[in-house]
Formats: C-alpha cells, structure tokens, sequence
C-alpha cells in the first residue's frame, strides 16, 4: 500500500504540485476582497493541486526517455518500467486535468480556472514538448507555471488584477530559474549526458552562477515591494529573512562552485519560498 502511495505521488510530482498549491493560496491570501470560505478553499487547493498532477504525470510520459538516462529520474515510474507507455495514460491524464478544472471554475471561478489551465499548460506543453531539449531559455518560460498559480488564488477572491498578486507572481517568475538552475548545476552530468540544455550544461561556471546571483537579487528585491501596497511586518520579516539567506547561498555559489555549493542554493530557494508563502497567509490572517 505504501509502495503504491508512493509510485502514485511521484507519477504526479506531488512535492512539486504542493509547491503550486501553496503559491495558489499565496496569492488568495494576498488579494483584497471578501474572503473565500474554508470549504472554497480546500475544493480550490485540491483543483491546482490536481492540475499541477496532471501536467506533472504527463512530463513524466513525455520524457521517459531522457529519465532513464539520469540518475536522479531513472527509477521514475516510466523510465523504469513500472508503468507501461500506453497511450491510455494520457487519456487519463486529460481526465484529470478535465475534473481539476471543472473543480476549479466551481470553486473559484472562470478566470481562476482558465489560471489553472495556462498553468498546467506551460508545465505540461511550453516547458516540456517545447522548449526543454531546444534552448537554455527552457526553465525561464517555464517559470510561468508558478506564475500563473499565484494569479489563480488572487482570481478566486477577486478575478479582477491586483498590484500585490501581481508582484507576487512575478517573484515566482523570477525565482524559478536560480531554483531549478542550482539543481541542474548540482546534477550538471545527469543533464550533461541526457542532453538537455540547461544553463549550467552548456554556459561557463561563471556566466551561470552570475545569472543565479543576479536572479536571486532581483526576486528578493521585489518580494520586499508589497510592504509599500499593504502588506505588513510578518510578511517582511519573513520575505527579508528567507531572501536574505537565499541571496547569501548564491554569493557562495558564486564565489566557490561546486556540487555542495549549487545544493545549498537549492535549498535556499525552497527554504526562500515557504517563508514567502509563510509570510504572505500569516500576514493576511492577522490582518
């Protein structure tokens, strides 16, 4: 039983779709507006976290054969063979994005929904079929998909756009790329040998620990805009915090490359995001 809960969280990458939800509620809690209730909430967290599912399940169909070429994706559902290539499975994908979507225009609304899907969208086809084995730009359009959940939450409260979900969604934008970049600089030969063209792969150590710093310093400079549209001391403190310490981890990637380095980076920015979205729902709940 157990065996089976975890084939089925990492067929739908569910750390990755709890990260996506959570952004989600972020930017509910950031907006103004009458409060969802708690039942709008959870139906709303489920549906991004279904949508993220089905775009993660189907990144996992897509690129079984770059997985079995890495070491840290090769015992991956797929690639390993515990599930078979059929094309059933991206029947049932489109099945579970379909109810994800129906439960997110129930639960928040039209303009939420369409969020959800452009986000799943982005995930699922832009970064996966078409830009991940093209360009070292892959991970940075990519970044929308973050993006789009932040705008998703905010929509349900109200669909109409505000400054502070708005500069949250472009924090996510921004943080990706030193996220997913720091991962691939600590797993440089996995992507080496799969062929992907992730920064790391193919820029010299100093070009993509520079464009690491400077993504981190751009994202943590604007986490600190919405002290000026509202937002109060929890969330500062927090954003101040967590950036702080993400910022100070690719100065030392920067410095000194290496595996050890590029995981602390990687760290950092999960680490920098809890406390965002920490920050973000304390923030509106003592409000």
């Amino acid at each position: 039983m157990l065996a089976r809960l975890s084939q089925v969280a990492s067929l739908l990458k569910l750390r990755i779709g709890v990260a996506i939800a959570a952004s989600a509620l972020a930017g509910m809690a950031a907006a103004n507006g009458p409060a969802p209730s708690g039942a709008q909430v959870l139906a709303f967290a489920l549906a991004v976290l279904g949508g993220a599912g089905a775009a993660g399940a189907f990144n996992h169909y897509y690129e079984r054969d770059l997985d079995v070429r890495m070491k840290r994706t090769h015992q991956r559902p797929f690639a390993s063979g515990t599930l078979d290539g059929s094309r059933w499975w991206l029947a049932s994908f489109a099945v579970l994005l379909a109810a994800s979507l129906a439960l997110a225009a129930a639960s928040g609304g039209l303009v939420a929904a369409l969020y959800v899907f452009l986000g799943a969208f982005t995930y699922g086809v832009v970064y996966t079929v078409w830009l991940k084995r093209r360009t070292v730009w892959n991970i940075v359009v990519g970044g929308l998909a973050g993006s789009f959940a932040v705008l998703a939450g905010a929509a349900v409260v109200d669909p109409a756009p505000q400054v502070v979900p708005a500069l949250l969604a472009v924090v996510l934008f921004l943080w990706t790329p030193p996220h997913f970049w720091s991962l691939a600089a600590a797993r440089r030969d996995d992507y080496a040998a799969a062929a992907v063209p992730m920064l790391p792969v193919t820029a010299p150590e100093r070009t993509w620990t520079l464009a690491i710093l400077l993504h981190t310093a751009a994202l943590v400079a604007l986490s600190l805009v919405p002290l000026g549209f509202g937002l109060g001391l929890i969330y500062g403190v927090a954003a101040a915090v967590g950036g702080g310490y993400f910022l100070w981890r690719t100065w030392l990637l920067y410095r000194a490359p290496s595996r050890g380095t590029a995981m602390a980076s990687f760290a950092a920015s999960l680490i920098q995001l809890l406390l965002l979205v920490f920050g973000v729902v304390a923030d509106a709940f003592i409000g």
